[in-house]
């Protein structure tokens, strides 16, 4: 059974940063791609990013160049940069891949608020 762990939220001030991590328990070879979702209070899921095991990240419109998906092969860890935080960021965020559709972490909570 495959594990994923998101860590690295907290509370930030508006125009903020944070560095999600996404350790997976598998090797991160193994996957096409590793997502990054995430869900407000209130309101479904939503897609933030996508790093490829291949060529460049893609993002959800809303990102809009704040944030940086990336990858450590090595150490099996997806991570999200964050920058400029806005307090409609506040979200738990979750990383995912179909590989392993039934799977999710707990996810890490981030807070942008002054």
């Amino acid at each position: 059974q495959g594990q994923l762990v998101e860590s690295g939220g907290g509370l930030v001030q508006p125009g903020g940063s944070l560095r999600l991590s996404c350790a997976s328990s598998a090797s991160l070879s193994l996957f096409y791609a590793m997502d990054w979702y995430r869900q407000a209070p209130g309101k479904q899921r939503e897609f933030v990013a996508r790093a490829l095991r291949e060529g460049a990240p893609h993002y959800a419109d809303f990102v809009q160049g704040r944030f940086t998906a990336s990858s450590d092969f090595a150490k099996n860890t997806v991570f999200l940069q964050m920058n400029n935080l806005e307090p409609d960021d506040t979200a738990v965020y979750y990383c995912h891949t179909e590989s392993w559709p039934a799977i999710w972490g707990p996810g890490t909570q981030v807070t942008v608020s002054s």
